[in-house]
């Protein structure tokens, strides 16, 4: 409650800095906000329906939790080179309640007109919209699908990175590399739910190309995943080690780190009232890990009638095979064990169809109202707190947010 308040705060005396800046900087102060306050509910009582690294998602009755955030950003221009960004951003998270986190944090000095370099903390540019996935008056659906957006749990790296832009008549050609070291938590939906805390020095590269009413972009990211604390596979882990199965142990962890590769390609289209966004993103373990590898890929399209913006969609995950050789004498483990490595080693399976209308009502606000069909596969899916056994019951979701910026 303390940071909430905190961050109510600070966002508020923020905000009101904005509206009198002539009066309060030299002109080089820019304050920017972005936020969505919105309500879901499910019709299920059996598991909840949740964004991904959130502990508490949307059940039978209506909650405000999945949806709603604040975010506040400030650039300072200290000269015409040198320049220093914050953003911070409260939301819902992996511990179950709302908390505030720095999402950027960098200084960025610009080398000439199509070089600049930043050092600090950056979003990781995994994904098409990895850099606004978070603002939801920028994006078209209520939220980005989680059966592609949850293949990568690294949002943010702290080090530096380096930003190439240029055009080539009417194409804009942008490339960014970068290389740092992400730290944070992650939900364990697995048991009861845990949060386990990661660290992974990372690095990757995104090309993107903008012609028109199209943006194409591919990404590709590799990170050295280490987690000593997911409780319910350290059990497991001794327990096999017990037995005689150490190396089987060992691979199927991330206590030593895990080099793990995550690789996307999409693209936006907005021309002649059509709207179209799809995307396609592999996950694949470059070391034996118990986390499957996965294909995931979403399309959506829409149609503009004046400040209305209806939609639909579809999005889907799928196993793509295991990076861990189980040895042929584990067959003489026990039935109770070797369920639990199998079942372990298996891939999250989902896919969602869904319907929803933008109207863009006022200036900088839009509010939207979507239907998500559900259907968890394996593993029941992305949703969470669901029967041990499992779950493959299609749920409906429905939401409605207010999004703007100021």
């Amino acid at each position: 409650m303390k940071k909430q308040l905190l961050a109510a705060a600070i966002l508020a005396a923020m905000a009101t800095m904005q509206a009198h800046a002539g009066a309060l900087d030299d002109g080089n102060l820019s304050i920017s906000g972005f936020g969505t306050v919105g309500v879901a509910k499910s019709n299920s009582d059996v598991a909840e329906f949740a964004r991904y690294n959130q502990a508490k998602g949307v059940g039978d009755s209506p909650r405000i939790s999945l949806d709603t955030n604040l975010g506040l950003q400030a650039t300072y221009k200290m000269n015409d080179w040198l320049s220093g960004t914050v953003q911070v951003l409260t939301r819902k998270g992996p511990e179950g309640n709302f908390g505030t986190e720095v999402t950027w944090g960098f200084l960025k000095a610009k080398i000439n007109d199509e070089v600049s370099v930043r050092v600090g903390r950056v979003v990781v540019p995994t994904f098409l919209i990895s850099d606004y996935q978070n603002v939801g008056y920028a994006n078209t659906m209520m939220r980005p699908p989680v059966e592609l957006y949850a293949q990568n749990p690294i949002e943010n790296s702290d080090g530096a990175d380096i930003n190439y832009q240029t055009n080539f008549g009417d194409l804009t050609f942008t490339a960014q590399a970068f290389v740092g070291v992400s730290r944070g938590k992650i939900y364990v939906s697995s048991g009861s739910g845990s949060v386990a805390t990661y660290r992974a020095p990372d690095a990757g590269i995104s090309i993107s190309g903008e012609y028109g009413p199209f943006v194409v972009r591919a990404a590709h990211a590799r990170a050295d995943m280490e987690i000593n604390d997911i409780g319910s596979l350290n059990t497991l882990s001794s327990t096999l080690t017990a037995v005689g199965f150490g190396k089987l142990a060992s691979d199927l962890n991330f206590k030593d780190g895990k080099k793990i590769a995550f690789t996307s390609v999409g693209m936006t289209m907005d021309w002649n009232n059509i709207v179209l966004q799809t995307e396609y993103a592999q996950r694949r373990a470059k070391e034996p890990v118990y986390l499957a590898d996965t294909n995931a890929w979403y399309a959506m399209a829409g149609y503009r009638i004046g400040k209305f913006v209806p939609y639909v969609a579809h999005a889907t995950v799928e196993g793509h095979g295991k990076s861990v050789t189980v040895p042929a004498a584990f067959a003489a483990a026990p039935a109770a064990l070797r369920g639990a490595v199998t079942g372990l080693m298996g891939a999250q399976e989902q896919s969602t169809s869904l319907v929803g209308v933008r109207w863009d009502f006022a200036k900088s606000m839009a509010l939207k109202v979507q239907l998500d069909h559900v259907k968890p596969k394996a593993k029941s899916g992305y949703l969470i707190h669901a029967p041990a056994a499992g779950t493959t019951k299609d749920i409906n979701v429905v939401a409605v947010g207010l999004d703007f910026v100021f």
